[in-house]
């Protein structure tokens, strides 16, 4: 019987040399953050073993984290249970919040185009919906959009976000499809959606709907993964709920959890 997520773990390990370590951080910024802040090194291991990684890797990426100053570890019994350091979660947080922001679902009437001038003279211009938070600019106006070219959308979208909304949309293809059998599998998934997503929003950030090209990958990529996440959320929740062996349940989930793209319980 093939395994349902082999096209995401396939893509996990194709896309060039794969840094557990940072795998690692987006499975505690997503599954263990909100539920105590803490975790095993048998679930870790459980949950990362099931998409390819090797105990001696991941032995190896939490070493690195723990040197680097991102995680701490405790002893309970013959069990390591790792932590975000203070310094780990000051460098997190202000991801955390991008990474689950609530996706566009209505049509923007104003936009702000902001203007910035670099030391240099250079002139970076923006444009985005005009309540979205942003910092200080040279020059800033609002309004409408009388009319905006297809080539001019094109610009918007360059050729590194374009091939990176080709992966994530073949993994939710593959998601769609997917028939997941167990909890695991759920929690596994979940992890490589978010590990995908982490880096395309940090890297690139968002391009509001209205201004995608007609043929990119993607028209809304946040609503098309916070859909996918609200898919795989209750198995998922209910793997970390699990207990088995050396996988004690981990703590319930607190409201945050509950808050992740604007809301897990919207249609």
């Amino acid at each position: 019987m093939s395994d349902p997520i082999s096209p995401l773990i396939n893509a996990l390990h194709n896309q060039g040399r794969l840094r557990v370590w940072s795998l690692v951080i987006t499975a505690f910024g997503d599954l263990v953050q909100d539920r105590g802040g803490e975790i095993s090194t048998a679930r870790l291991g459980a949950l990362l073993g099931r998409v390819g990684i090797e105990q001696g890797t991941l032995r190896t990426a939490l070493s690195r984290l723990n040197r680097d100053g991102w995680v701490t570890s405790t002893r309970s019994g013959r069990l390591s249970l790792y932590r975000l350091s203070e310094q780990g979660l000051d460098r997190f947080a202000p991801a955390t919040t991008q990474i689950y922001a609530a996706p566009q679902t209505k049509p923007v009437s104003r936009w702000a185009m902001t203007l910035n001038i670099s030391p240099d003279g250079a002139q970076q211009i923006e444009l985005t919906p005009a309540d979205a938070s942003s910092p200080p600019a040279d020059l800033r106006l609002t309004g409408a959009i009388d009319t905006i070219s297809e080539s001019y959308r094109a610009t918007l979208l360059g050729e590194g976000q374009r091939l990176a909304l080709d992966g994530l949309r073949d993994d939710l293809d593959a998601l769609q499809s997917a028939r997941l059998e167990t909890d695991l599998d759920a929690a596994a998934s979940r992890l490589l959606l978010i590990h995908r997503w982490r880096r395309i929003t940090l890297r690139y950030g968002d391009i509001a709907p209205e201004l995608m090209p007609a043929d990119a990958p993607l028209k809304n990529p946040r609503l098309a993964v916070a859909e996918a996440y609200r898919r795989l959320a209750p198995a998922a929740e209910a793997w970390l709920d699990s207990g088995d062996g050396d996988l004690a349940p981990m703590p319930p989930a607190d409201a945050r959890l509950a808050r992740r793209f604007g809301g897990l319980q919207e249609a």
